[in-house]
């Protein structure tokens, strides 16, 4: 993958910041896309000192002005992206039941986790098409299944939290719709669901390291134009939609 351009949404820390340095490390140009700039920086900072090609790219996905920016900035630098990494995402009062949640609180977590992967797409889908064998990749979740969700045996049937369950099984839906509109013209599109992992998301509960977690994105971030595109992968698996 040497050569790649790659922007990663979210990416000063957690899984985001492992797959950056896991496609630094295959020698991939990375930016670093964060909404506070002094995070981003530091970690941009921390992986160059590494040995990596990152950059710091402050954007909030919330916002078209900050991704037209965004897109802008890198147009300017680089004039093309080949993988664009989705990962920035909000949990939402997890401790509301699905009848109490608040709708102001569902609609925030929305517009970061589904809205926002909409947005950063489009701004930067004129970058991913003037790229050979692009990628797109939806950082999703098993909480996102439906299958997962209705099956009693599955270990995530019991988490049940409406807004953020159900903003990533729309960020899916997401992923199936791009992906058939993009296949003509060789960007790919697919989610990735990067388990159970300890980050500051969930208060390092987790049983999978960022290490693991970022394996499966950067697969699919892989140049390979054959590879797979309209699918929902847990490492290399298929998960139900």
């Amino acid at each position: 993958m040497t050569g790649r351009i790659v922007l990663i949404t979210g990416a000063n820390k957690g899984i985001g910041l492992e797959t950056a340095r896991q496609l630094g490390t295959l020698g991939c140009r990375v930016w670093l896309g964060s909404r506070d700039a002094a995070r981003g920086e530091a970690a941009a900072r921390r992986l160059t000192a590494e040995g990596h090609d990152v950059r710091a790219l402050t954007m909030d996905v919330t916002r078209d002005d900050s991704g037209q920016a965004a897109a802008a900035l890198v147009r300017e630098q680089d004039g093309r992206l080949d993988v664009l990494i989705n990962n920035a995402g909000i949990a939402g009062r997890r401790a509301a039941t699905p009848s109490q949640q608040a709708i102001g609180d569902i609609r925030d977590v929305y517009e970061t986790n589904v809205f926002g992967a909409i947005r950063v797409t489009q701004a930067f889908l004129p970058l991913l098409g003037a790229a050979e064998n692009a990628s797109i990749v939806m950082v999703s979740s098993g909480l996102g299944s439906l299958g997962w969700l209705s099956d009693p045996a599955n270990e995530f049937y019991g988490v049940n939290i409406l807004g953020y369950n159900s903003s990533k099984s729309a960020l899916n839906a997401v992923t199936v719709s791009l992906a058939k509109e993009l296949a003509p013209v060789g960007i790919r599109v697919n989610a990735a669901d990067p388990g159970y992992t300890a980050t500051d998301f969930n208060g390092h509960s987790g049983y999978r390291t960022v290490e693991e977690a970022a394996r499966g994105i950067v697969w699919l971030a892989g140049p390979d134009p054959s590879g797979p595109t309209g699918g929902f992968y847990f490492e290399r698996d298929r998960v139900p939609w």
